[in-house]
């Protein structure tokens, strides 16, 4: 046992407790995500609750938290700094949002979904994986 073991397996119980979590409330399911966006139409908001209860739960445990010293198993914590907002941040959440309604699916539920087989989240994934070595190439390319 090494000494970032104790780390390794609280990250591995935290993912797999984060997938039942998206399993459970049918983020995995396109068809669901699809009628929660489709406000229009086929609205289904039972994702809003799914989102509400994160939030209820995260907002005051991430305060409690920040009042450690420290992480339990790291010497600082890790929070972003960056308030601005810039074109890459707008042009990103565009992207994202665009690819959320078009396939019912974002990275987290489409890792966990990749584990039925199922071909269109398979497809997704090697899309997203594209999307993110473009955009290396292309800000490696610029020197951005």
């Amino acid at each position: 046992m090494t000494k970032q073991t104790p780390a390794l397996l609280i990250a591995f119980g935290s993912g797999i407790l984060f997938s039942i979590g998206l399993i459970v409330s049918q983020m995995v399911n396109p068809a669901k995500v699809l009628n929660f966006l489709d406000v229009a139409g086929t609205w289904d908001p039972t994702l809003a609750f799914v989102m509400g209860g994160a939030v209820a739960v995260t907002l005051p445990l991430f305060a409690w938290v920040l009042k450690r010293p420290h992480p339990l198993f790291a010497k600082q914590f890790y929070v972003p700094t960056r308030k601005d907002v810039d074109g890459r941040l707008i042009g990103g959440s565009i992207i994202f949002g665009i690819g959320w309604g078009i396939a019912g699916l974002c990275p987290g539920p489409a890792i966990t979904a990749a584990a039925t087989g199922l071909l269109p989240v398979l497809g997704f994934l090697a899309a997203m994986a594209a999307g993110a070595l473009l955009q290396n190439w292309l800000f490696t390319r610029l020197g951005k």
